[in-house]
């Protein structure tokens, strides 16, 4: 994704996690405000360790990986590889390639059901050539979807089927009340089939966490809106949902569904409703038009960074908010161009939404709701780093009761601890973990609820290999779709290439330090 580097995270503000303390970006915000950040010990030292069920790995589509260790972690912890690509599936197909967003939900019989993302276009490497197969597909060419996991109380897999067939580039989403995994598609282009038909991709899709759903009825939810989505979060207390959107000049939206604006309770929602439409907005900040919440050197953004020097959007700093209607959520217009070079075009969902002065982010991805506010992340956003065009990330809590926005996490240019964080989940027992998506070796950091980070996990896979082209395939790839099973004592986590799901255990409690 980006040149290797080690980044270091200026935290700050409220995490979302309700704890009796300080919560981790306060403590943390408190911590460096005094000078005297520390590195806690965590859970203690990061150590290379095979799997539990390592005997089992020996024909895999990566070779052996039965004496492979695949994580380093502290001590006490156990991890097992339960879905690697290329693998039989239940359902008769192969594991899908491009591991990514997840969500876990309570199965019957005390299992846990994993949906999961496999963000795949329409082509594939040759070296992990498996994409989401089945019929009753959204397109006959896209690849990408969702598969669905069983997993018993020993943490072993009982059964796997895809979910979700035909959508394209599917990256993030999140779990909603209602026990369903809205996949989120990251593109907004078109696919042909081999008939000459066209099919519109850049839309979610509602799919129902069910050990025996199977392939789910593949429709696009579209008055969420056409665009390149990544995560959305949503708000228990009212139904809303709100959406990230992966571009250089991205927007941040707020979709609230029709059953919601004509009465119907947010706990009553049900899978299908969100099929009854909606309406589609975007943040706008209260008397700045397309005010650019990007701390940033970027020449090419479309607007002129409110922060292009260091400090001039503070952590901490909070600005009230409005919305701003997107009158067509789905547009015709097809967007290839990935680049930030010019304010969305007008077709564009972002490009309606910012001619009516919709704040602009720096590559809006992972979104998480907790403790009654939004938070999400600007990836690239920030001081600028190494390159002086962009940063190492940013975070933002949105609060829906005060309508007020607040920058709480921003990337420092210097420091060797977390780079370009992703997808975040709150944990049982109060810590934050991130999911590392930049370049260099890949870890999942922690943030104590007295402030410290630590390293919690390691990306080691074929990391001492003496195979250069497959450690260049294979080694240093990104964590991602972290969450907790529903009893809170088994983290489930991706490493999304060449496609590996853990589930991780141990003594969860004794690293609070």
């Amino acid at each position: 994704m980006s040149t290797s580097r080690r980044r270091f995270l200026t935290l700050a503000g409220a995490s979302a996690a309700s704890v009796t303390m300080l919560t981790p970006l306060e403590a943390f915000y408190a911590s460096v405000a005094s000078g005297k950040v520390s590195r806690s010990i965590g859970f203690g030292p990061l150590s290379p360790k095979l799997p539990v069920n390592a005997e089992e790995l020996v024909n895999t589509v990566l070779g052996d990986l039965s004496k492979e260790p695949l994580l380093a972690l502290p001590p006490g912890f156990n991890y097992r590889a339960i879905s690697i690509v290329g693998q039989p599936m239940s359902d008769g197909f192969k594991v899908p390639a491009g591991h990514d967003g997840m969500a876990a939900f309570p199965g019957p019989n005390n299992t846990v059901l994993l949906v999961r993302n496999h963000e795949l276009s329409t082509s594939l490497p040759a070296n992990y050539n498996y994409p989401v197969s089945g019929t009753n597909r959204y397109s006959t060419v896209a690849l990408g979807g969702t598969t669905t996991l069983v997993v018993g109380r020993n943490r072993e897999l009982i059964k796997d089927f895809v979910s979700l067939a035909g959508t394209r580039t599917n990256c993030a989403g999140g779990g909603t009340p209602w026990s369903s995994w809205i996949s989120c598609e990251e593109t907004f282009s078109n696919t042909t089939s081999a008939t000459g038909a066209i099919v519109k991709h850049g839309y979610n899709f509602d799919v129902y966490a069910n050990a025996d759903s199977g392939i789910v009825n593949p429709i696009p939810l579209k008055e969420m809106g056409r665009f390149s989505h990544e995560a959305i979060a949503v708000d228990p207390k009212t139904g809303y949902i709100y959406e990230t959107e992966d571009r250089g000049d991205s927007c941040f939206y707020r979709f609230v569904p029709r059953v919601i604006e004509e009465g119907k309770k947010p706990k009553q929602i049900q899978l299908g409703d969100l099929q009854k439409g909606g309406t589609l907005y975007a943040l706008k900040i209260k008397g700045a038009e397309n005010f650019a919440l990007i701390t940033t050197n970027n020449p090419n953004l479309p607007v002129p960074g409110k922060g292009g020097q260091p400090g001039l959007i503070k952590v901490k700093q909070e600005f009230e908010v409005e919305w701003v209607k997107v009158d067509n959520p789905d547009p015709d217009f097809t967007d290839n161009d990935d680049t930030a070079n010019s304010l969305g075009k007008p077709e564009s969902v972002r490009g309606q939404a910012q001619a009516k002065g919709a704040a602009i982010f720096f590559r809006g991805e992972g979104a998480f709701y907790g403790n009654g506010k939004v938070y999400f992340v600007a990836t690239q956003a920030g001081t600028p780093a190494f390159d002086n065009v962009r940063g190492n990330g940013q975070v933002w809590e949105y609060d829906p009761r005060k309508e007020t926005l607040k920058l709480l996490v921003e990337a420092s240019s210097a420091g060797d601890l977390l780079d370009e964080p992703d997808n975040v989940v709150v944990t049982p027992f109060g810590d934050l973990i991130l999911c590392e998506d930049g370049g260099g070796e890949q870890y999942l950091v922690g943030v104590t609820k007295k402030g410290k980070l630590y390293q919690f996990a390691k990306n080691v896979l074929f990391a001492n290999s003496t195979d250069a082209a497959l450690k260049d395939a294979f080694a240093d790839n990104e964590f991602a779709g972290a969450c907790f099973s529903p009893d809170g004592k088994t983290m489930f986590v991706n490493i999304q290439t060449p496609g590996i799901t853990f589930a991780i255990w141990g003594p969860w409690t004794d690293g609070q330090d």
